[in-house]
């Protein structure tokens, strides 16, 4: 039997973040309100709050587990409306630090869906939720707390639809989930609390995104190509099926090289392309769209966990905690991750101890952040501090990809780690490892020392 735990929950943010909170928060409240800036359609639409969502998606395996856990027959739901559900090393041609993975059998999946049906699957199965209300065209412009600032009691929202003033919603627990234009550092030092401290990681990276009809694409038999992009040669691209017939090309480029969005500079980044399996799908398919762009600066966490005070009846989830490189097709799920360690935290603590919550979530964050910032790092122009943790993962990965171009088993092992199935240090399990050792003695490469926990104390981690 679920046991409530307050009246009125509030979450500021209708995207993922915010619905996947919204989700596990009906679970402890009698009514929770979500307060949306954007109008929300009742259709896969794209929408002005989440530009990116125009461009590839990855769902990792790990996120489409906890979105089978939230609503059950998600995946299921998924393949009966036209969604390609792949296994990633078999239906898929991946290209990672120079090497194409060998294809096999791996068992890790991806849900091949646009951001847009994603996003509003997703908000309809929330909005059926007895307990929860969306309200759309609506600011969030501040925090409610009591006289001594101790504790959250509510948010201030403007509506801007029929153009009235400010309103209060009372609440027993508030959720920032406003993403990456969060104002809670601001809203905190108005408080009289510390703001958090902040880490970049100034990738620079640029998306240009075009969609084409997959029927006169040359894709078969595969239903997506991923060319990551390596220092050596700093231009990728990810192309992948779609529902509804389609197929979507998205380009990306490091370090300001910005693919271009005229349709013939679009093609011609796409073939200069270190390998042309993407070119060679789209230069003779059927455009249905014009090439549009994105630009990410960088990935950016904020230390919530660090902070000596924080107020009580406030939490906070996704991009507004961190926002990642989108390359590495980690937001959604680790907003998914989130929302399960709400769900743990209102368990065991109720509305109280968020500081407890917060590091929490940072132990959630920790992995996806150190692989997604030590990726960036491996490009000489960008910086940060290369601790030897990083420069020994970016020394081993190209030698997984390497081994993992003639050994299915070791691409798999890869996959399932970086769709967060599995921790990283599976991957120097003896079963990974020798594989690896054995390709790198083959190809006469030096192979780094194995990795320790221990470090010198005079050396960064």
């Amino acid at each position: 039997m679920t046991t409530t735990i307050g009246d009125r929950a509030v979450v500021l943010g209708g995207s993922m973040a915010g619905l996947l909170a919204a989700r596990v928060l009906s679970e402890k409240f009698r009514e929770v309100i979500v307060v949306e800036r954007d109008p929300l359609p009742e259709s896969a639409t794209r929408r002005r709050g989440t530009p990116q969502d125009r461009h590839i998606h990855g769902l990792a395996a790990r996120g489409q587990q906890v979105l089978d856990e939230l609503f059950p027959g998600f995946t299921r739901d998924m393949q009966a409306q036209g969604v390609p559900v792949l296994d990633q090393l078999a239906d898929a041609r991946l290209y990672f630090s120079g090497h194409r993975l060998q294809q096999g059998t791996s068992g890790v999946t991806i849900v091949c869906a646009s951001r847009p049906f994603l996003e509003a699957y997703v908000r309809t199965r929330v909005r059926a939720l007895p307990a929860v209300t969306v309200l759309d065209c609506c600011n969030s412009v501040g925090l409610m707390t009591t006289d001594d600032r101790s504790r959250v009691v509510g948010a201030r929202i403007f509506r801007r639809a029929d153009g009235s003033t400010s309103e209060e919603l009372e609440a027993d627990l508030v959720v920032d989930a406003t993403g990456r234009g969060s104002r809670l550092p601001v809203w905190l030092q108005d408080l009289g609390y510390e703001a958090p401290a902040e880490e970049k990681t100034p990738i620079r990276v640029g998306y240009a995104t075009r969609i084409y009809s997959l029927a006169s694409s040359a894709l078969s038999p595969e239903h997506a190509v991923i060319t990551a992009p390596t220092p050596q040669h700093p231009r990728g691209a990810g192309l992948s099926t779609l529902e509804g017939g389609r197929l979507l090309v998205t380009l990306m480029g490091i370090l300001g090289d910005y693919p271009p969005t005229d349709p013939d500079g679009f093609l011609a980044f796409a073939r200069s392309l270190q390998f042309p399996d993407v070119y060679d799908v789209i230069r003779d398919a059927e455009p249905l769209e014009d090439p549009v762009a994105a630009r990410f600066p960088a990935s950016t966490r904020h230390r919530y966990e660090r902070l000596h005070a924080f107020p009580e009846g406030l939490l906070v989830t996704g991009d507004a905690v961190c926002s990642f490189n989108p390359i590495y097709g980690q937001g959604m799920t680790v907003a998914a991750l989130d929302a399960l360690a709400i769900r743990a935290h209102l368990e065991k603590n109720g509305r109280g101890r968020p500081q407890d919550y917060l590091r929490r979530i940072a132990k959630v964050i920790d992995i996806p952040w150190d692989m997604a910032a030590g990726g960036d790092l491996a490009y000489p122009g960008v910086e940060g501090i290369r601790t030897r943790k990083i420069r020994m993962g970016n020394a081993y990965i190209p030698r997984v990809a390497a081994a993992a171009e003639h050994n299915a088993a070791v691409g798999a092992a890869f996959l399932r780690v970086a769709t967060m199935t599995r921790r990283p240090e599976t991957l120097f399990s003896p079963a990974v490892s020798l594989r690896v050792l054995a390709t790198a003695l083959r190809l006469r490469t030096p192979f780094p020392r194995p990795m320790s926990h221990r470090f010198s104390s005079r050396e960064p981690m």
